[in-house]
């Protein structure tokens, strides 16, 4: 994960709803298009005939109507304000999809940092409380950890640490993983975040403060990659752990695997995304 670094201030985020209700419904107008059109195009049918390898990184129940399918291509086309706002008119139903479409779009296309701060809030709020309710619910969890993951990045990542941040994400990723072992993703986010605490306190204090190993890091990439071998996100992810762990003695091997991800097929519109991230990552 690489980290963004900005300098105004903000309220300390909250792993749960405001007080006086939930999140509000997430206003999409104002969201940017995907900036490329040469995307997988999907509708209910195709959702459903490839779901598992769509979601094979977190393994999440296929849609139980034709409405939630409807809105789950959306989200694999690209467009993630309308799957935001097909999946907020199924209610209940459709906040999984909610939260996984504002977290992937503020990460990746929203252009806008005080947006993409705001969003990964909303997500981590809305998530949090679903997790509070329903504690064995992975897909709350891990968009609740990824949200507070970018938005500590958008922070530095000290300074997150310092308002305890990082544990929340720490135990939400550990509590997917003893639910789901085979969540593939969490132990990419895990293995980042192990990497990520190692750089910015150094192994003695992120090991005897907030339980962080590099030989954690590495086994918890190489779980991961065993259980998603083709996913974008883990090479990439595990290509900017090894740099960051053990640095330009590792080039070679990261620059492997940054080749890895870029020479992928894309499965949907997100994956493009990470396939681009490769290439501009090969590039610099």
């Amino acid at each position: 994960m690489q980290e963004r670094t900005i300098t105004m201030q903000l309220p300390q985020i909250s792993p749960h709803s405001p007080a006086g209700g939930t999140p509000a419904a997430v206003e999409t107008h104002a969201w940017v298009a995907l900036p490329f059109t040469d995307v997988p195009r999907f509708d209910t049918e195709s959702v459903r005939a490839r779901w598992a390898r769509l979601h094979a990184g977190q393994g999440a129940p296929p849609p139980a109507s034709d409405a939630l399918a409807r809105a789950w291509a959306s989200y694999h086309n690209g467009d993630f304000a309308r799957a935001v706002t097909e999946a907020q008119a199924l209610g209940d139903a459709g906040q999984g999809l909610v939260n996984q479409a504002t977290a992937i779009y503020a990460n990746y296309v929203e252009p806008r940092e005080s947006v993409r701060l705001a969003l990964f809030r909303q997500v981590a709020e809305r998530a949090g409380a679903q997790a509070a309710a329903a504690p064995d619910d992975c897909q709350s969890l891990y968009w609740q950890a990824y949200a507070l993951g970018r938005y500590a990045q958008a922070v530095s990542v000290a300074r997150a640490l310092a308002q305890g941040l990082g544990n929340r994400l720490k135990d939400a990723l550990e509590r997917i993983i003893a639910l789901q072992p085979r969540h593939a993703d969490a132990h990419f986010a895990l293995g980042a975040f192990h990497a990520e605490v190692i750089d910015k306190v150094g192994p003695l204090v992120g090991r005897m403060t907030y339980g962080v190993r590099a030989d954690t890091a590495r086994a918890l990439f190489a779980r991961g990659l065993e259980l998603h071998p083709d996913s974008p996100t883990g090479l990439i992810e595990h290509a900017r752990a090894l740099l960051v762990l053990e640095g330009d003695e590792r080039l070679a091997e990261a620059t492997r695997l940054y080749e890895r991800a870029a020479a992928l097929e894309p499965q949907d519109a997100r994956e493009r995304l990470d396939v681009e991230l490769a290439r501009a990552g090969l590039r610099d």
